[in-house]
């Protein structure tokens, strides 16, 4: 299903009336305020955010996993499904592929069909933490920190083959993500173990092009609940310099301990040049995989607000990836996916009304009272008509969800694919 800039636009005549009410609004108290909206919006638009091949279908649980009806069952239905995004939201104007879940048979139809849709291949993401059909070895006791030469190197080519896929598709970035730890005491040595897998990682990027980047995720638990090879942004910062500058670290908001300062840890890497990228997602307990925003909305604008000011003042630092990373267990994966990139978008916006100049001086004079007034101040500006003219600007819909149901496009989803297709890869 294919969703027509005409069928957006009718829908979006219901509720122009309303948006231009509320928008002229905010835009006059915006602008009173000193704040350019113009500039301010054309950055929304700017603004854009990959979305995983494997979020398109139910996510699973360790009980068991609900399958949601008109799943896609192929890589092709799974662009299709991006677009359908994109075309509502403006925002998801790129996939990233998992591997081997979503390996193409026919290159040049894949990259047809991602320009038709106006989408491009973002990161390309490696799997060793399943074992594959027809593996020779198992990575049952690790992958690239294993004991076992052989199944490291196995580990490696297989990151090689991703890369290699990567560059068939225009894709610019290799994320690597290791489920490699113990969950006994005694059970692995821990500098072997690092060791190891600084080796093997050096391996991979030698063979990483000059135009790329290699992403280093971290997480501190599970699968493995002892320890985790590279379980926090200090062990994957560590091991991005031991691989070369081309390496970064990778910031999964759900990969951290509770109340961990995530927003610091986002200043740090900046300053150093070496934040690649960011996976959003929300957790009340744990790596819940949570839509964006629907716990911990405040914590994303913090967040937000020293990714601004690093891509303002931290010219070391390239411009991060963003990807959303969740697991839609109970809801349209479609709608949940609207749900994230609204909030993404709105912790964005919130973030850029914050006068750095004023926050700075109130720091400097350590009027305390005063930086969480200009903080809270511009997080509780509503800026939904913000975004809602972002959209507007570039052939979205007003409201993204509402026009979604406005189609019944999950009802044809359904009728073109049948009730029980099956998303692959979970």
């Amino acid at each position: 299903m294919e969703i027509k800039k005409e069928q957006v636009s009718t829908v979006n005549q219901k509720n122009i009336e309303a948006h231009e009410g509320s928008f002229d609004f905010l835009a006059n108290r915006l602008g009173k305020e000193g704040i350019d909206v113009e500039s301010l919006i054309q950055k929304l638009a700017n603004f854009q955010v990959a979305i995983p091949s494997w979020a398109l279908g139910a996510g699973g649980t360790r009980f068991g996993r609900f399958s949601f009806y008109g799943e896609p069952s192929s890589l092709e239905q799974k662009l299709d499904d991006v677009g359908i995004l994109h075309s509502l939201t403006q925002t998801a104007g790129a996939i990233s592929l998992h591997i081997p879940w979503d390996i193409p048979t026919d290159y040049r139809a894949i990259k047809e069909r991602a320009v038709s849709l106006g989408l491009k291949f973002d990161a390309v993401n490696s799997n060793t933490f399943q074992d594959q059909k027809k593996a020779p070895e198992s990575y049952r006791f690790g992958s690239l920190a294993n004991s076992n030469e052989s199944i490291r190197q196995q580990a490696i080519d297989h990151n090689i083959e991703v890369l290699e896929i990567g560059k068939k598709l225009g894709s610019k970035s290799l994320t690597v993500w290791l489920a490699d730890g113990s969950s006994f005491p005694g059970q692995t040595n821990f500098q072997r173990a690092f060791t190891n897998t600084m080796e093997s990682l050096k391996e991979i990027y030698k063979d990483l092009p000059e135009d790329w980047k290699m992403f280093i995720e971290y997480k501190p638990y599970e699968p493995n609940f002892y320890s985790t090879v590279i379980q926090d942004w200090g062990t994957s910062h560590l091991l991005a310099n031991e691989c070369g500058d081309k390496a970064y670290t990778l910031v999964d908001l759900g990969h951290h301990l509770p109340n961990t300062n995530i927003e610091q840890i986002v200043a740090t890497l900046m300053m150093r040049g070496k934040l690649g990228g960011f996976h959003f997602n929300d957790s009340k307990y744990g790596d819940d995989d949570l839509t964006v925003g629907s716990i911990k909305p405040y914590a994303l604008f913090l967040i937000f607000n020293e990714l601004v000011y690093g891509m303002e003042n931290n010219s070391q630092n390239p411009y991060p990836a963003w990807m959303i990373d969740a697991s839609h267990n109970i809801k349209d994966p479609l709608e949940d996916l609207m749900q994230s990139l609204e909030a993404i978008q709105e912790a964005y916006a919130k973030a850029l009304l914050i006068n750095q100049s004023e926050l700075k001086d109130a720091q400097e004079a350590h009027d305390v009272t005063l930086c969480q007034e200009i903080l809270q101040n511009a997080y509780r500006t509503d800026v939904r008509p913000l975004l809602q003219r972002a959209r507007l600007k570039t052939g979205g819909a007003i409201d993204p969800i509402k026009t979604y149901r406005s189609l019944a496009v999950r009802k044809n989803l359904i009728k073109e694919r049948g009730k029980h297709s099956f998303a692959t890869g979970l």
